[in-house]
């Protein structure tokens, strides 16, 4: 959960990051100004990485009501560029002093709430994220054809062209088919290899212009009649023709 929400712009820009990092390998003594405060930020060091933290902070530190905490939350929600958060740190600030806390640690306190306002998580959000992230990472990790494949097949979804999650199974071991008229379908799939580990077939959706309906056709006209492969291209035209001219006039 924390490394799903440390980096973040809003933790990146509130220099939380490095703290963290030092205090989580010993290199930095861990602080905590009151017990209040050791009760909200124990987990993440003493670093706020959470918006829930920040909202602590502000209540138990700065004397926040909760309607109060949640407007700040609504604030680091709104993105710094609008400057609502801004309206939240004189309040803040005095509040902190008032209750004995060093005005520098009050203002490096709202330094790194204000960070939020350039995009944090909530800790729910990163919970969900993570729960994500694990079983991902461990279908990759046991199961990395059956990932590729299901990734290809989920495509258009950003991030990871193809041709990248292609690479990237095979540098993991996978054996990669290409496209094959007699052997794919129109999604990608698994078929055993030489030592019966699952192969990933590339399917006709990732042949560029190549539309559903056409590949249909192909299928159908390669399953009809007695169900042979295709023997070459004048094979592929006969049997498949009548059924492209049946659709396309369809």
């Amino acid at each position: 959960m924390i490394e799903v929400a440390i980096v973040r712009p809003g933790p990146i820009q509130g220099d939380m990051v490095h703290p963290y990092l030092r205090r989580r390998s010993g290199e930095e003594e861990v602080e905590y100004p009151s017990k209040a405060l050791r009760t909200v930020l124990e987990k993440t060091f003493g670093v706020p990485l959470f918006q829930e933290q920040a909202m602590k902070i502000a209540i138990v530190a700065a004397g926040f009501t909760p309607a109060e905490a949640d407007g700040l939350r609504r604030a680091m929600a709104t993105f710094r560029r609008l400057g609502t958060i801004q309206n939240y740190r004189d309040k803040m600030i005095r509040g902190m002093t008032e209750r004995g806390y060093e005005l520098d640690f009050a203002e490096r306190c709202f330094k790194q709430i204000e960070g939020f306002g350039d995009y944090g998580f909530p800790e729910s959000h990163a919970a969900s994220f993570a729960l994500l992230v694990y079983v991902s990472s461990w279908l990759k990790c046991h199961y990395p054809a059956a990932f590729a494949c299901a990734l290809l097949n989920s495509q258009p979804m950003g991030f990871y062209a193809p041709a990248q999650i292609v690479r990237d199974a095979r540098d993991h071991g996978v054996t990669v088919r290409p496209v094959d008229i007699n052997y794919s379908e129109w999604d990608c799939t698994l078929e055993p290899d030489r030592e019966n580990r699952p192969a990933l077939r590339l399917g006709f959706r990732q042949i560029k212009g190549l539309k559903p309906d056409a590949a249909a056709a192909l299928l159908e006209a390669r399953k009809a009649g007695t169900a042979r492969p295709f023997s070459g291209p004048d094979d592929l035209w006969l049997r498949s023709n009548p059924i492209i001219a049946q659709a396309s006039s369809a």
